[in-house]
């Protein structure tokens, strides 16, 4: 019988209930007392007859010090100091936590969970404020009543002397007003209600390209291998609704096809597991375009890499989400991204290892190159896109933190002080 995560800290609270001295368990046990607060402290696996003497000295069921144990709890209590980058000997406390006093764990992972959900909110609807059309009509339309309102209502205050006629006039007007701006006013509540909502209808042809993909977890096996066309897939999908959406669409397909006829992902898995994810490897071994190899390796479902394209505006026109990475959907992204960079450097290869300024500080490394679009011609700037892959670390790969390269999503919702690239304060900042 396995120990669980909290086996240790529950012998300890049944001995401290019976009264019970450590001493005396670890003599009844047949073990001695540093080996038994090793146990106690979750720093010693415990099971089969060792178990079921601790118990049946402990006057308990086996099952009474194993079952139960809150795995989901514990690992979303680490999740939660991970967030404020509590002491890594405090976060191994967690299960002592979960065990002893399982109702403040609960409430403190319920706390986290909706404290993260609430910035998740706050990025959406402040990634809408910035740059939304819709959005910025909507509150044009609300402001604009308010001040026809305001103004008319002064008129009426500051003017004992108005003729009834004008007096009955301005009451209409204001009567009017006033319901525009509830229509208004409700209409802008029941968009803003919607941003948090990932199934909500895109409101550009991007989105519903974005939309389009993730429907399909950015993989289109049939595309892959041969067995199906382009044209079957954009003709009538439920989420491309428009001329616009479907074209673009078509040419990131056309791409999909283009790219594993050069490299098929299975070749590919068979290289990462030779040379690993080295983007420069394998391009020397495939005789391919490091940006080819990037989205290649974005196109592999068990990687669970991000991907994102930019042009030389440093426009965003290809996003494909990585956990703990936020890429907006409106409005400019953070400068410092190594996506950016490599626009400033035409074909060099970039490898940055950058720690995402966020809920949870997770790290990535990001590979990044620029690359030219068709070909030159005399006294024309060359056309670029930049390609960068997302590539989540854990573990022991995760760098020291003078080491990597610290970045956000954008400056509205980025907390990093004294950042050389902010274009304005952060909404997330003291004192804004």
């Amino acid at each position: 019988m396995a120990r669980d995560a909290l086996t240790g800290g529950r012998i300890r609270d049944r001995r401290i209930i019976i009264g019970m001295k450590q001493a005396d368990l670890a003599r009844q046990a047949g073990i001695s007392a540093s080996y038994l607060n090793l146990i106690e402290h979750n720093r010693r696996r415990i099971g089969g007859k060792l178990l079921l003497d601790i118990a049946s000295v402990l006057e308990v069921e086996a099952s009474a010090l194993t079952e139960g144990a809150e795995a989901a709890l514990i690992a979303t209590l680490r999740e939660a100091g991970e967030a404020v980058q509590l002491n890594p000997d405090e976060a191994e406390r967690a299960e002592d936590l979960a065990g002893r006093f399982p109702g403040w764990a609960a409430a403190l992972v319920t706390a986290h969970r909706r404290i993260a959900g609430l910035e998740r909110t706050v990025e959406t609807l402040s990634d809408r404020l910035s740059q939304d059309p819709q959005l910025a009509a909507s509150v044009h339309e609300v402001l604009s009543m308010a001040a026809a309102i305001r103004s008319t209502a002064s008129i009426l205050a500051d003017d004992k002397d108005l003729p009834a006629e004008w007096r009955d006039r301005f009451h209409v007007n204001i009567d009017q007003d006033s319901r525009r701006l509830a229509d208004s006013s409700k209409a802008l509540a029941q968009y803003l209600e919607a941003a948090g909502d990932e199934s909500d209808a895109a409101s550009s042809p991007l989105e519903e390209v974005e939309n389009f993909l993730a429907s399909h977890d950015y993989h289109f096996p049939i595309l892959e291998n041969g067995k199906g066309h382009v044209d079957d897939l954009v003709r009538d999908p439920p989420h491309l609704g428009s001329v616009a959406s479907r074209h673009i669409a078509r040419g990131v397909l056309e791409r999909i096809v283009s790219d594993s006829a050069v490299i098929a992902l299975p070749d590919l898995q068979a290289a990462i597991a030779e040379m690993g994810v080295d983007p420069i490897a394998i391009s020397r071994a495939f005789n391919a375009p490091v940006a080819l190899v990037l989205r290649r390796l974005a196109a592999l479902p068990d990687l669970q890499t991000g991907l994102v394209v930019s042009d030389r505006s440093g426009s965003l026109i290809f996003r494909k989400p990585v956990s703990g990475f936020d890429i907006p959907r409106y409005g400019a992204s953070c400068p410092l991204w190594p996506l950016f960079q490599a626009l400033c450097a035409p074909g060099q290869i970039l490898s940055k290892k950058v720690v995402h300024v966020g809920r949870n500080m997770a790290n990535f490394q990001c590979f990044a190159i620029a690359d030219q679009v068709g070909n030159g011609n005399y006294n024309q700037a060359p056309l670029l896109h930049a390609t960068m892959l997302i590539l989540p670390l854990t573990g022991a790969d995760i760098p020291a933190s003078e080491d990597t390269l610290r970045v956000g999503s954008t400056c509205r919702v980025c907390s990093s002080a004294k950042c050389a690239g902010r274009r304005e304060p952060s909404i997330l900042s003291e004192g804004v």
